[in-house]
């Protein structure tokens, strides 16, 4: 136990079996329970495990999935595990060994705590973060933080793509993980989920771990166009179920406006390319158009993620 609290960790593995011992030896003692989540490994993951559970290990949990999942349907099979037998507290690690036990008492802290309902870790804000990170998956991983910050509505967070997290009971009850984006964009779907329902998230400072021999399945230049997908799409799904279905915002009219706009100069733009291509010149009514429907499209949505900032600033 932590702080009085019962602590299941979600291990999600995909051939992990050079590094799932790792994981469940260096698991810190307060851990009650740890869920490794088997998604169709083809390697000897299950058997390493499994080997662990027949030497005498309590604390290990083996589920086996039937059809891969992911990773997000992998960390959902955890959660509703941890949730339906009534554990306080649920940490996500990876199977690859790439989060430090050490940093796991200043994650749960917060939430043991109750001063917030999920606490994600943060490896961006560390001084060894550029060193450490590939730099194809550092500065990825920083575009979709900031398009999650959008998306979500939790702009004081980043990192948005870490998996090593820590949510409660409350927050594990409240959402239906059966609905839950299933691949390498759950940590944004769930966030975005979070904020839909009004639950306090907050960043911890976490070292990057790399080069200890996992391989990830990650291509970054695939990932980062369909999570960018889904966050438009989820962004569009917070707008319309916490600010007009759950509660009003007049944030809804503003942001409404401004993507009006940009759309309405869109025409416009075309048209003066056309215009210069064929006479040579810019035409000046147009132009002038253009102009006044970009600068005020900019204004109309400054002004909406102001209102959201603000709407927001009770869920530190």
């Amino acid at each position: 136990m932590f702080a009085g609290k019962r602590i299941a960790v979600v291990v999600p593995a995909h051939n992990e079996e050079l590094l799932i011992g790792r994981v469940i030896d260096t698991m810190p003692e307060f851990i009650d329970r740890i869920i490794i989540i088997n998604d169709t490994s083809r390697d000897r993951t299950a058997e390493v495990v499994t080997g662990y559970i027949k030497a005498g290990n309590s604390r290990v949990t083996l589920i086996n999935h039937e059809i891969n999942q992911g990773v997000g349907g992998a960390i959902a099979s955890g959660y509703k595990w941890a949730r339906d037998h009534t554990y306080d507290i649920a940490v996500v690690m990876a199977g690859d060994a790439q989060m430090d036990p050490n940093d796991l008492p200043a994650l749960l802290e917060p939430v043991a705590a109750g001063e917030v309902d999920y606490s994600k870790g943060n490896r961006l804000v560390s001084g060894e973060a550029f060193k450490l990170i590939p730099k194809v998956r550092y500065f990825g991983n920083s575009a979709l933080s900031l398009l999650t910050k959008i998306a979500s509505g939790y702009w004081h967070v980043a990192d948005s793509q870490t998996g090593y997290t820590a949510i409660n009971l409350k927050a594990l009850k409240a959402i239906d993980w059966d609905r839950m984006y299933k691949r390498y964009g759950q940590p944004n779907d769930l966030l975005v989920t979070l904020n839909i329902h009004s639950f306090r998230v907050r960043d911890v400072p976490i070292k990057p771990v790399y080069n200890i021999g996992e391989k990830s399945g990650i291509k970054v230049h695939k990932v980062i166009f369909s999570i960018g997908w889904l966050l438009v799409r989820l962004f569009f799904r917070r707008l319309r179920d916490k600010y007009v279905i759950r509660d009003f915002h007049p944030l809804v009219f503003f942001y409404m406006f401004g993507f009006g706009l940009f759309a309405l100069s869109v025409p416009l733009a075309l048209r003066i390319v056309w215009f210069v291509v064929r006479f040579g010149e810019i035409p000046r009514v147009n132009f002038l158009a253009f102009m006044f429907f970009v600068t005020m499209g900019w204004l109309f949505t400054l002004f909406a993620m102001s209102f959201d900032m603000e709407a927001n600033k009770s869920l530190r």
